[in-house]
């Protein structure tokens, strides 16, 4: 019997979550996971008492053709990392995984070069989430080291040098 790996094991926790997504275009799902334990979930949806894209059936960023990566200030939804890190205390994070699996709705394929956002990329760092686990396709993914690839190469910084 071949036993599913680790890491994917995880990966297909955080695609069941996925599952919950409420976004006409993508859904993501994330779970935070230290010292081999579940910290917390989250997905890709409206804050709650909102309405959510699935049930208005509109998708605001969609009907302007708003490019992936994107005015996100224009989405309905909290995204699956946010929801997450929302969801568990600062002492869980320190030093944990986050795992996040996109997938396209229109065709249930796993979003290309899946990662978090600018916004979310602050928010793991503030966490103190040490790496980010992202899946390519159902036994593929790759890792990324918050403090090297988010932190001492800054993105935000591009542009002034």
């Amino acid at each position: 019997m071949m036993r599913r790996d680790k890491v994917n094991y995880y990966l297909d926790i955080a695609e069941a979550v996925s599952e919950r997504g409420t976004c006409l275009r993508r859904r993501y799902g994330a779970i935070i996971v230290k010292d081999d334990e579940i910290i917390s979930t989250g997905y890709a949806g409206a804050p709650r008492g909102r309405k959510n894209c699935c049930d208005i059936g509109y998708c605001r960023r969609a009907a302007l053709n708003v490019p992936r990566g994107e005015r996100y200030e224009l989405c309905r939804s909290v995204h699956a990392e946010a929801n997450a890190i929302i969801s568990a205390s600062r002492n869980q994070m320190l030093g944990a995984t986050l795992f996040l699996v996109g997938k396209e709705c229109s065709d249930g394929s796993y979003t290309p070069n899946a990662e978090c956002c600018s916004m979310c990329k602050r928010m793991v760092i503030n966490a103190g989430i040490t790496t980010v686990i992202a899946r390519i396709d159902k036994d593929n993914y790759q890792v990324v080291d918050v403090a090297s690839e988010w932190v001492d190469e800054d993105e935000s910084m591009e542009d002034l040098t």
